[in-house]
């Protein structure tokens, strides 16, 4: 892999995985996410992963008029790198998840890598009173429920993104989706650098466990040689700890309430800032520097913040 002399930090601020319930802090309406986004990146940000919620009920919203009531104040207020989701909330069709990268042609855009099961039901099990009637089904239907992202559905949102100069963080949940990113290498669809996000903790993917990171790195460099970034983020407890091994190992990292609401052991994040401030302290007590906006930008060969459509 293409070691970085300086780390990316990518935050993501709020994700469709969580619910209100789970945290009074997790942002739910356009004004909280924009924030929320904004304070990563004075924070040390230098890209920001988004997603967008009914700001009544807090519910996944993937049409792009929600997401239009946050991205230009974003791009007003930061120049970190806007990386937008096409995940979108569970059980979202293949259109709906793309509709707001195809429409805001974005620096970035997530691309999950494989289809696999997605179960995150044991988070109903925690908690007693839900604030809002969709949260607990949104939640237990995950027991019988599949992230579909097909050949056919990854190379339709390659070629449809990729025609508007957007490029990829490519979500690898297990080794396979490795492979499946090297073929469509071969194919031309994508070219490198790649930004290998490696995601770990999600019941149905791969294990938190190191020797798992370890394993998809060798992958990774037999796969894909020097042409790509490795990035990690991991689930839970275990963001701080995975983010400290992929920094280790020469890699970038990902932070966010998306994939922790705790700042530490039973502390409750306050707000995504201070998740990127504690990573970057750790970075920082590995002599190891973060990368500005311009730097990741010129790292991943980005088309820049000018050439987006919002």
């Amino acid at each position: 892999m293409q070691r970085a002399n300086k780390v990316i930090i990518t935050c993501a601020v709020t994700g469709s995985i969580h619910t209100p319930s789970m945290s009074p802090h997790l942002p739910i309406t356009p004004q909280q996410i924009a924030d929320a986004a904004v304070g990563a990146a004075q924070a040390g940000a230098a890209m920001i992963h988004l997603h967008a919620r009914q700001p009544s009920t807090g519910a996944p919203d993937q049409t792009p008029e929600r997401f239009l009531e946050f991205l230009p104040q974003i791009k007003q207020r930061t120049d970190a790198i806007v990386n937008l989701t096409t995940g979108g909330g569970l059980g979202m069709s293949l259109d709906q998840r793309l509709a707001p990268a195809l429409a805001f042609k974005p620096e970035i855009a997530s691309m999950n890598m494989g289809s696999f099961n997605f179960n995150i039901s044991g988070a109903a099990e925690r908690i007693q009173d839900f604030k809002f009637d969709w949260e607990k089904p949104y939640l237990e239907s995950t027991k019988n429920f599949i992230l579909s992202n097909t050949f056919a559905q990854i190379d339709h949102g390659m070629r449809a993104m990729g025609a508007n100069g957007t490029r990829f963080e490519f979500e690898c949940y297990d080794v396979g989706h490795l492979y499946n990113l090297a073929h469509f290498a071969e194919k031309h669809l994508v070219e490198p650098p790649f930004f290998v996000q490696c995601v770990f903790g999600i019941l149905g993917g791969m294990g938190p466990d190191p020797e798992n990171l370890m394993h998809m790195r060798a992958t990774a460099d037999r796969l894909l040689g020097d042409d790509y970034y490795l990035s990690v983020l991991a689930a839970g407890r275990h963001q701080m700890s995975f983010c400290t091994m992929s920094a280790i190992l020469g890699g970038n990292v990902r932070v966010g309430l998306e994939d922790s609401l705790y700042l530490g052991k039973g502390q409750l994040a306050t707000a995504n800032g201070d998740q990127v401030t504690k990573i970057k302290r750790i970075l920082s007590e590995l002599s190891l520097e973060t990368a500005t906006p311009d730097e990741a930008r010129a790292m991943l060969k980005t088309k820049g913040g000018q050439n987006v459509g919002f």
